[in-house]
């Protein structure tokens, strides 16, 4: 199954709501990606939309929108959701101090649209492509973006991959954890329990001992365990 790229364009103005759509789509069509474009007319459509609650892989904004706009809308996005690639689209360059505080990828200015988001694109995708992983699942062979990868669990024999597509899906593999721990060294994952191996990009917090992720769930920390991890996950993002 060939991961899709779900993506997101927010803009208050039809005609670039418009604009993007038709330019993402050329480009990915070119590309040969599957993809899912949603769109948005306003931050309070977007942030109080169900289909915010299932993360977005990249998400154009633009800025200047009335009531909520693309920072405050940012903003928010990053407190649930550390590893989105927010892009934001405008007319002028007075924000640029405001994007670094979301971590922007890029700002696309609307009179330039066309060349800059293909160039946005190729940097986004060329930094998803350099974090694959191949498993042989039960399922069959699966090639995994590991920002995907939510977390994996031991379950009796097998190591259990919790993985975000349009949804959240399982894939099982015979093989120990320590085992996929090996194989994910080096990907910012986090052994924080003898029974979960955890993306910390999807960590939102560690404490009473307990890993809160940025999809609502918990996972358990346990005691003797706590310290370290909390001083594991402190270093990576302080090192993001």
């Amino acid at each position: 199954m060939e991961t899709v790229l779900r993506i997101a364009v927010c803009d208050d103005e039809p005609i670039f709501q418009e604009k993007i759509k038709h330019l993402l789509e050329t480009y990915l069509q070119r590309e040969g990606l599957s993809y899912e474009i949603h769109m948005f007319r306003s931050g309070e459509a977007f942030l109080s939309c169900c289909e915010n609650q299932v993360k977005f892989d990249i998400v154009f904004l633009d800025i200047n929108m009335e009531k909520v706009d693309g920072i405050q809308t940012a903003m928010r996005i990053r407190s649930f959701h550390s590893d989105t690639y927010i892009v934001f689209v405008t007319a002028y360059l007075d924000y640029a101090l405001e994007g670094y505080k979301v971590n922007a990828i890029r700002y696309l200015m609307k009179d330039n649209l066309a060349l800059a988001l293909e160039e946005c694109m190729t940097a986004i995708l060329q930094k998803k492509r350099t974090a694959r992983v191949t498993f042989s699942f039960l399922e069959g062979e699966r090639t995994l973006y590991t920002d995907n990868l939510l977390y994996v669990e031991s379950r009796g024999h097998k190591s259990i991959f919790h993985y975000m597509e349009s949804g959240i899906v399982l894939y099982q593999i015979y093989d120990k954890l320590d085992t996929v721990e090996e194989r994910l060294s080096g990907y910012g994952f986090l052994r924080i329990h003898k029974s979960y191996l955890t993306n910390m990009r999807h960590i939102r917090k560690i404490s009473n001992y307990t890993a809160y992720l940025d999809t609502g769930m918990e996972l358990p920390v346990p005691r003797l365990r706590f310290q370290r991890v909390k001083e594991a996950f402190v270093v990576y993002k302080g090192a993001m």
